[in-house]
């Protein structure tokens, strides 16, 4: 008889484990299914804690008449304020079996009452490294369960934990996988069309240039002013199509620098010279000169980076601070270039992704890729790009680099 009594319990755990790794909803609504008609149950619940509401949610039922009446009484959601078995069982992780459900003073009106509750069995159920829900079988005839059953839905509920981790393990990484096709197809997608504006660009510069030249000759300041104007718009776009051109290098691993002695103080102060207009100055702080050996086009494109980033967030007439300092690093000597706004700061939410790729704020109006190239530049160099922001100081880009000397 022993034999006999395990032998459909042993098939009907291995018909769970065999259960397909689709959606949860389904997968544990068979589970508990395969549970009911194993056990003879009038109904069986896979609870789950639903935390944004503090609430055990019915995720799986069986497909009987009890389980229907529940969910039309709405006794499939159980918020955890309001007690009762399936919450204790949760809460203190302890199973829990009765065949006198209605003389229980603990338990719920509606689970006696209206849904006609009489036999029940709960057990935790453990989900990866944590107790995540319970596992719930009733019935409408006392005494119904037997210890021995309680102890096989103990085993039960492992085996459900498993299927469900399964599941939801499979769900993220599909996500994960949509995510990354779309990302790798945007990605291609805007490296094609930078390489086609970038073919635009240098007869366009040509033109612009022409009617510069022109108006100098001329002498018309006002066609000069316009195309003064249209050169520096020319060179935002030309540094953003680079910019886009260089992220592609950097996945594909064909980003390289080309270090020389150079001098960075002239560098930066020259750049905070290009970047001030009356109504947002940029203002350098910092030694007359300072040699190390570095890629002066990539450092130029981390700063313009930092630098309109920090225009872009200033109040109307303040001021946007560059220092460069010396500073030794662990590694040995080293220079520090500080680019700082008095801006309304950063979201303490954007922080930990500020520096991936097309992320923006709100009301950014930019693709999200100036951070990541800085970063990225800051880190190829040997160095790093770090930030510091508060709603009262604005926000402090900090760029370490090491001093190369030739």
């Amino acid at each position: 008889m022993q034999v006999g009594w395990e032998e459909p319990r042993l098939r009907a755990l291995e018909q769970l484990l065999a259960l397909p790794a689709a959606e949860l909803r389904p997968t544990l609504d068979t589970a508990s299914q395969l549970i009911s008609e194993l056990l003879n149950a009038d109904k069986v619940d896979v609870f789950l804690i639903e935390h944004s509401s503090q609430t055990l949610v019915a995720v799986g039922t069986s497909q009987t008449p009890m389980g229907h009446l529940q969910k039309a009484l709405g006794l499939d959601r159980m918020p955890l304020a309001n007690g009762g078995r399936a919450v204790q069982v949760y809460e203190t992780e302890a199973p829990f079996i009765s065949g006198r459900v209605e003389e229980d003073p603990e338990e719920l009106p509606g689970i006696k009452h209206r849904l006609g509750v009489r036999s029940a069995l709960m057990v935790p159920l453990p989900i990866g490294d944590e107790t995540r829900g319970v596992l719930a079988v009733s019935s409408a005839r006392n005494d119904f369960f037997t210890d021995k059953d309680l102890r096989f839905l103990q085993a039960v509920a492992r085996w459900v934990g498993m299927v469900a981790h399964r599941v939801e393990l499979v769900q993220e990484l599909t996500k994960l996988a949509v995510k990354q096709a779309r990302r790798k197809a945007a990605e291609e997608l805007i490296t094609v069309l930078a390489h086609d504006m970038a073919n635009h660009l240098l007869p366009l510069q040509a033109r612009i240039q022409l009617i510069q030249r022109r108006a100098t000759r001329k002498q018309e300041p006002e066609d000069l002013r316009d195309a003064m104007g249209a050169a520096a718009s020319l060179r935002s776009l030309t540094r953003l199509i680079n910019d886009l051109l260089d992220v592609g290098r950097l996945e594909q691993g064909l980003f390289s620098l080309r270090p020389q002695p150079m001098d960075l103080s002239g560098l930066v102060r020259e750049l905070a010279t290009t970047a001030s207009t009356p109504a947002h100055p940029v203002r350098f702080t910092g030694p007359e000169e300072f040699v190390t050996v570095a890629d002066p086009d990539r450092v130029r494109q981390l700063l313009e980076n930092l630098v309109a980033n920090a225009l872009k967030h200033s109040p109307p007439g303040q001021p946007v601070d560059v220092t460069l300092e010396a500073r030794d690093r662990p590694e040995g000597p080293g220079v520090c270039v500080t680019v700082s706004d008095q801006g309304p700061g950063i979201p303490s939410e954007l922080m930990p992704t500020l520096f991936e790729r097309f992320m923006r704020g709100p009301g950014s109006t930019g693709l999200g890729i100036g951070l990541y190239l800085a970063r990225r530049i800051a880190e190829a160099h040997g160095g790093a790009l770090e930030v510091a922001s508060t709603s009262s100081a604005g926000t402090r880009f900090e760029l370490s680099l090491p001093v190369v000397t030739g």
